[in-house]
């Protein structure tokens, strides 16, 4: 058997399945064996034309869905390739292997030793039918910078499960989450599709069936691809800049199911801070990592208090505390999908957002805390902390989308990210809130060595509209903040120039007694104009977020969502199989 098998953990599946024709692995000679050779390489025909035919009924029943109960249609853009897939939204059609690039304006800051890393989905397949951005297969794109060579940049999809099967098939087999079930026809037939592409062997939801394309993490001295409808998928970068698939990570057994692609981790302990949400009770399921190399993953700490799924996205820590907001973006039950939109995910207006707070090292749910906050619907928490002077005070901050109805399309003018600063008085029982800034805004970040506990500075993306990225600002959320407009700094990347998630580098992140700004924010831009891509280095503490660094890409990188930068002997622990 011709098959790429992959171990992860206790578990192994084989990325194909094609068996090769079998007369040279007979070893015996004469009239009986050639006879015996004719007939299994007539049964192995028999069965390729059986799997063909198979095959082709599963792919024209998938045809008739898309064309006849539920085609792309302009009057639902969000899921209509056409506009998904339009610009620079739409996927490279290869993988870049580790590729030099050319530094064309300043020079590189030496504290940029390692890589920049960013995940985004990237479908290897162009979609049968309606596709949600959120539904692409993962690709990571890799700017290695050392000071001995020139930068380069290494585009490769995360080889998950999904990707691998599809591959060898030469086409779509799972259905998108996002964009596959509008309606009950819809939701109906493909789930009956799938069961049968099941049954029939081309796909096993039991190896997982997510796309690993949202964000990246580095705990347990290893680099994680990200993505919330499955397990993480170890990846590595070679010496050379490549980026290596090791495989889906289980965590030796500890971890199942799935686990949210914004893990958090305590640069101060060395902890590493988890959930996964579910559409089944525990609906929700907190859990953490130790410090260190082999970190064990502590028991799941299931949350009954959470009375009815919710899709909870994102969360933060403080020294105290776990802080998640059950938003009104619900997983919908059989029941509302069948007699509802049919999607698995939508808006429950009539539902009341919370805020709900739990020990950070909690044994069970008894301690949790919810707080009734109407209107606040964050998709992205920033960074939260314990307020001190006595009490029981947690401050969090969290990018509030309004018109939350359009909160799941894919570029929408009717999206509206208003960062937040709440305030949670665990004593009083009450909660504050006050705007930080009017603009647009959203993938907030914090320098990595503030999270848990309280910053000062702030760097978000500027929607235009979201998640295309105008510009960066720098907002100061100190005591002193004033009420709606906090931009201490900003830099527009100019006209028809879009980035995305910006990313705080610390000149030093080892000097615990240095300025929390004193660094440099990264990102990649793409010029729509030219289409061409650059990579972004701007000083922190610059009043204009000044450009000290642009290196120049040998491509364009697609609109994508979330990265990291790993230092060089980061890149190095991570490079372990």
């Amino acid at each position: 058997m011709n098959a790429a098998l992959y171990t992860t953990g206790t578990s192994s599946f084989t990325a194909s399945a094609t068996i090769p024709p079998i007369t040279a692995s007979i070893k015996s000679s004469g009239k009986s064996s050639r006879v015996h050779a004719a007939a299994a390489n007539h049964h192995h025909q028999q069965e390729c034309n059986y799997n063909s035919l198979r095959s082709l009924i599963l792919n024209v029943a998938d045809d008739f869905i898309n064309t006849f109960i539920d085609p792309p249609s302009s009057h639902r853009p969000s899921t209509d390739p056409r506009f998904v897939l339009s610009g620079n939204f739409s996927p490279v059609v290869d993988e870049l292997p580790p590729t030099e690039c050319h530094v064309i304006h300043g020079s590189l800051p030496p504290c940029l030793d390692g890589a920049y890393i960013r995940n985004g989905p990237n479908p290897q397949h162009h979609p049968r039918g309606p596709y949600h951005f959120f539904d692409g297969d993962g690709m990571l794109h890799a700017l290695t910078i050392s000071r001995a060579h020139p930068p380069t940049l290494c585009s490769r999809y995360v080889k998950t499960y999904k990707y691998l099967t599809e591959r060898a098939a030469g086409a779509t087999l799972i259905p998108n989450i996002f964009s596959g079930f509008n309606g009950f026809p819809a939701a109906a037939a493909r789930s009956i599709l799938a069961a049968a592409r099941i049954l029939a062997g081309q796909f096993d939801p039991g190896n997982g069936i997510g796309v690993a394309n949202t964000s990246l993490a580095f705990f347990d001295d290893r680099l994680f691809a990200l993505g919330e409808s499955d397990l993480p998928y170890a990846v590595r970068l070679t010496e050379d800049g490549d980026i290596e698939t090791l495989g889906r990570h289980d965590f030796d057994g500890g971890l199942a199911l799935t686990m949210t692609a914004h893990p958090k981790t305590d640069l101060q302990t060395g902890e590493t801070f988890a959930f996964r949400y579910c559409p089944v009770q525990p609906y929700l399921t907190y859990f953490r990592f130790d410090a260190g190399v082999g970190g064990r993953k502590q028991p799941d700490v299931p949350i009954f208090s959470l009375s009815r799924p919710s899709l909870i996205h994102d969360f933060v820590i403080t020294k105290k505390y776990a802080v998640f907001v059950d938003i009104q973006i619900a997983m919908q039950g059989p029941m509302e999908m069948v007699f509802g939109s049919g999607s698995p995910v939508g808006v429950d207006p009539k539902k009341t957002p919370r805020v709900g707070l739990i020990p950070r090292y909690a044994a069970d749910d008894s301690e949790m805390r919810w707080f009734d906050v109407i209107g606040f619907n964050p998709f992205h928490s920033i960074n939260a902390w314990d307020e001190e002077g006595g009490g029981d005070v947690v401050v969090l901050l969290a990018t509030n989308i309004m018109s939350v109805e359009h909160a799941l399309e894919t570029s929408s003018e009717h999206i509206h990210g208003l960062v937040e600063k709440v305030r949670i008085d665990l004593n009083a029982g009450t909660v504050s809130r006050v705007p930080v800034s009017t603009r647009n805004l959203d993938f907030g970040v914090v320098n990595p060595g503030y999270v848990g506990r309280k910053n000062r500075f702030v760097y978000a993306g500027v929607g235009d509209p979201l998640p295309k990225i105008s510009g960066v600002v720098k907002l100061d959320v100190g005591d002193e903040m004033g009420r709606g407009e906090n931009t201490v700094a900003c830099r527009m990347f100019g006209s028809g120039c879009f980035g995305g998630e910006p990313f705080f580098v610390a000149k030093n992140p080892k000097d615990t007694n240095g300025e929390e700004d004193d660094g440099y924010v990264v990102t990649y831009v793409h010029d729509e104009k030219n289409g061409a891509s650059r990579f972004l280095v701007m000083d922190a503490q610059s009043p204009e977020l000044e450009i000290v660094a642009a290196v120049k890409l040998p491509r364009r990188i697609p609109y994508g969502l979330h990265g990291l930068f790993l230092r060089e002997s980061d890149v190095r622990r991570a490079g372990r199989p």
